[in-house]
């Protein structure tokens, strides 16, 4: 898919090269990189490409300049334990979500809150102007589409600009089988129109991503959670036994950067999830929307590409990574492709074709790798400020994930600690945090918090930060009767 034009410039290649180094312990903290001349000399570049490489890897906050030292690799917070697998639960449950989640988590909160519920890049970390630009062309050269409905399926020129994005992924998709909705949520909802009916049971992470209980309750399907380990995603092994045990007709599942807890499942797990889905004759309805931000080009291969039989269903948006206010989504249904088609033409027609070509321009930019590796680079830059704040105010056993990318974490606090006090008490202090029952419909996870570094940040938020675990230790040193109180 890349060509020499899209080739990255040469100093974002030796920086990436560094910050793999660095953020896989090779190159450990305090350790002091070479000189500016000799890593000139190793990679038979000018000194001027060196040294825009490590302001980059300065900026990404990886290293930190001493006077008349050099370059050294920038600390890092202290190894955190990861929080627990979750239990099995038995059998599905009936969806009901309930006010908090939608408070926490819904787009309309105050102003005034500092805010760690967001999953979305803010918008200081997107480039509205590259946006604007591409909106702009496409309204100049397709102004008649501006007076035209849209076509359902989205515009053939969009269409076959998202096949070619899509080899990035691992696939080789047909253009005339690509979908384009109004966003990811919006994918996963036909999908689950199309493969199922009210009443039927959908497998899927625990814990798991709010928004899609929402989907679930609204279409009145069943939610049997499974298991999922905070580094290697969702387990197989359990969700096999749930295939031998009980009707289920459909899987959602988020292989890479998974929601709330950022685990992406190993490639070898993908392959065995997509033979699984044709043993079974299982729809798997796959969300991608974060794999433009994993650290790794291995963690972006999709289950869809080894799809043989059109049983993975892959939906996608660029509402994490590019333009959340262009509200475009896509998807590949396989064998439900035609059943999707009549289900999107009789309720929600088509989108914007001129935002649609917007986006196509904007996908298939020479520019466009670069803008992700900045991206990347930013929000890791977040989450290393986030984790050592963590690591020195949060208490004594608190468990937390470690993610290759995005801008989730989940935290996993001591107990007898109860998440949903410790969010009450936060919002006295006008802070904004997502206590682990939302991301479940059992209730249980009520001493885990997800943290989001998305939405604006500043150094209010990492004081912020810093007042959340203060607190947290507070709530665990009180005798009982005073937290019952």
């Amino acid at each position: 898919m890349n060509s020499l034009d899209d080739a990255p410039p040469l100093y974002l290649q030796i920086a990436e090269q560094l910050a793999q180094l660095i953020r896989n312990g090779t190159l450990a903290r305090g350790e002091k990189l070479p000189s500016v001349r000799e890593m000139a000399r190793q990679h038979g570049v000018a000194q001027t490409t060196v040294v825009q490489a490590y302001h980059w890897l300065e900026d990404a906050r990886l290293i930190t300049p001493r006077p008349r030292s050099g370059f050294f690799v920038a600390a890092r917070p202290v190894s955190l334990p990861e929080p627990s697998t979750p239990r099995p639960l038995r059998r599905p449950r009936e969806v009901s979500v309930d006010w908090l989640g939608q408070r926490v988590l819904g787009r309309a909160q105050p102003q005034d809150m500092v805010s760690f519920s967001s999953g979305t890049p803010g918008p200081e970390l997107f480039n509205p102007d590259r946006v604007r630009r591409a909106v702009v062309r496409a309204a100049q050269r397709h102004r008649h589409l501006l007076c035209t409905y849209p076509t359902t399926t989205g515009h053939e020129d969009a269409r076959r600009a998202l096949a070619r994005y899509a080899v990035g992924l691992g696939c080789s998709l047909n253009p005339e089988n690509i979908v384009i909705t109004g966003g990811c949520m919006d994918s996963v909802a036909l999908c689950l129109r199309a493969a199922t009916q009210p009443g039927d049971v959908v497998a899927l992470e625990s814990p798991t991503h709010f928004s899609f209980l929402e989907v679930l309750q609204g279409l009145h399907l069943k939610a049997l959670e499974i298991p999922t380990h905070p580094r290697n995603g969702l387990s197989l092994d359990a969700l096999q036994l749930a295939l031998d045990t009980q009707p289920v007709k459909a899987v959602m599942v988020v292989p890479t950067l998974s929601n709330p807890l950022g685990s992406c499942m190993p490639q070898a797990e993908r392959k065995r999830l997509a033979q699984m889905a044709s043993r079974h004759g299982l729809a798997v309805i796959e969300d991608a929307i974060y794999n433009d931000l994993a650290e790794g080009d291995d963690m972006r291969r999709t289950v869809k590409s080894y799809d043989t039989t059109g049983h993975v269903m892959l939906c996608d948006s660029f509402s994490k990574t590019l333009a959340p206010g262009l509200r475009l989504g896509w998807l590949e249904a396989g064998r439900w492709t035609e059943a999707l088609r009549g289900i999107k033409e009789l309720q929600e027609g088509g989108q914007s074709a001129v935002l649609e070509l917007a986006l196509a321009d904007l996908i298939t930019q020479a520019g466009h790798a670069a803008a992700m590796r900045q991206l990347r680079a930013a929000v890791a830059a977040r989450v290393d400020e986030a984790r050592r704040v963590i690591a020195a105010h949060f208490p004594p056993g608190t468990r937390v994930s470690d993610p290759p990318g995005g801008l989730l974490m989940w935290l996993e606090l001591p107990r007898p600690l109860d998440a949903v006090q410790l969010h009450q008490a936060c919002l006295e202090q006008k802070i904004l945090i997502a206590p682990g029952t939302v991301f479940s419909t059992s209730g249980r996870f009520r001493n885990c918090l997800r943290m989001g570094v998305g939405g604006d940040w500043s150094p209010a938020h990492l004081q912020a930060l810093r007042t959340v675990g203060e607190m947290a230790t507070h709530m665990l040193q009180q005798p009982p009767q005073a937290k019952a109180a």
